[in-house]
């Protein structure tokens, strides 16, 4: 078996999927949860309603996260891919980038 060369292509987009789902997170904490525990600011928005907008941010940033750590431990490719994927889905470019660290960096997962 030849030896593959390790590069820092699967740390940096770890490191931008990691930074990408905290963000994500955090603005879903600022933005969506705390407004829906203080019933003054819900306003006419039904609870229901929330889920909708909730449930999305979150599994997008959880995922962004799990991809990140599978990238910087060069474990699961296809786990890499999928957070960096879900990172994408931001309108920061960061994402992007993760998404083509990891595809350069296929050989060096496990």
């Amino acid at each position: 078996m030849g030896m593959i060369n390790k590069t820092s292509l699967p740390l940096i987009a770890g490191i931008l999927d990691i930074t990408i789902g905290v963000i994500i997170l955090i603005m879903l904490l600022v933005f969506a949860v705390i407004p829906a525990i203080i019933p003054a600011n819900i306003g006419h928005v039904e609870a229901g309603m929330l889920v909708f907008l909730i449930l999305p941010g979150f599994v997008i940033g959880v995922l962004a996260l799990a991809g990140g750590i599978c990238a910087i431990r060069r474990k699961r490719w296809g786990w890499a891919l999928a957070g960096s994927i879900a990172a994408a889905v931001n309108p920061l470019p960061l994402g992007i980038m993760a998404v083509i660290l990891v595809v350069l960096s296929k050989k060096e997962f496990a």
